[in-house]
């Protein structure tokens, strides 16, 4: 379990560290595990082979402890250091009665117990037991009281509370629209500017050649006055020498 501690830790200052999984990892009891996680608040610890809880450490700050498929038996006072828990999974270990879980009374948070396949869930009226020992309970086993299964929206709502991702997401998301739409404002001033600026310079293009159309009318206007003008005289001319022509014969 040591060395999987520190593989999981990738390099990190175990105080900066929130959430922290060693399933599977082969142990009896707590080891690697220390005071300087204080900041955890999700430990995942199935199928590691724990017969006992001895050697884990106080995690003032932990909501959320996973146990599942173990051999503990008892011994859940050490888990007092963390009195913020809210979330505990104890199912498929070996608990054998109600008493051994009494210790957990002390637990102000706790909303949430799985004892499934463990032998004190044969007992009777073990369900009426557990919630009068645990006043707070809100599920055990997955239902409440009135045998209500939990609502997935609440799972989710709660273990988003768990990790405080909730109020950091929503601003993020906020932060992300409010950026979304000064980008599409932008990009709007970007365009209309781009196309008053094309219009400009198609009117400017257009005024050019009308005026080009203009001088090129005037110069064609200019040369056909000009020629008539060197026509007349030449037929002048030439009506003279008919009349001259007539007078002599």
């Amino acid at each position: 379990m040591e060395k999987r501690v520190e593989l999981e830790k990738r390099g990190k200052n175990p105080a900066d560290i929130k959430e922290l999984n060693l399933d599977n990892c082969r142990s009896t009891n707590i080891v690697g595990l220390t005071d300087e996680f204080e900041n955890l608040e999700t430990l995942s610890l199935i199928n590691v082979g724990l017969t006992s809880l001895k050697g884990f450490p106080k995690l003032p700050n932990l909501k959320k402890l996973e146990l599942s498929d173990n051999r503990i038996s008892g011994g859940f006072d050490i888990l007092e250091t963390s009195p913020k828990l809210a979330y505990l999974n104890l199912s498929g270990n070996k608990i054998k009665d109600v008493e051994s879980l009494e210790s957990l009374k002390s637990f102000k948070h706790l909303r949430h117990l799985d004892l499934f396949n463990n032998e004190a869930t044969s007992i009777h009226n073990y369900r009426e037991k557990i919630f009068s020992m645990l006043p707070n309970l809100k599920y055990l086993d997955g239902f409440d009281p009135e045998d209500c299964e939990v609502e997935e929206s609440e799972v989710e709502a709660e273990e988003e509370e768990v990790n405080g991702n909730g109020e950091e997401e929503s601003n993020e998301e906020e932060s992300s629209d409010e950026d979304d739409e000064m980008d599409d404002s932008v990009d709007l001033g970007v365009v209309y500017s781009e196309n008053l600026d094309e219009l400009s310079d198609e009117g400017d293009y257009e005024a050019g050649e009308d005026e080009e159309e203009d001088d090129v009318e005037e110069e064609e206007d200019d040369d056909v006055l000009d020629s008539s003008q060197d026509a007349t005289p030449s037929s002048a001319k030439g009506k003279k020498r008919k009349r001259e022509e007539g007078d002599d014969n």
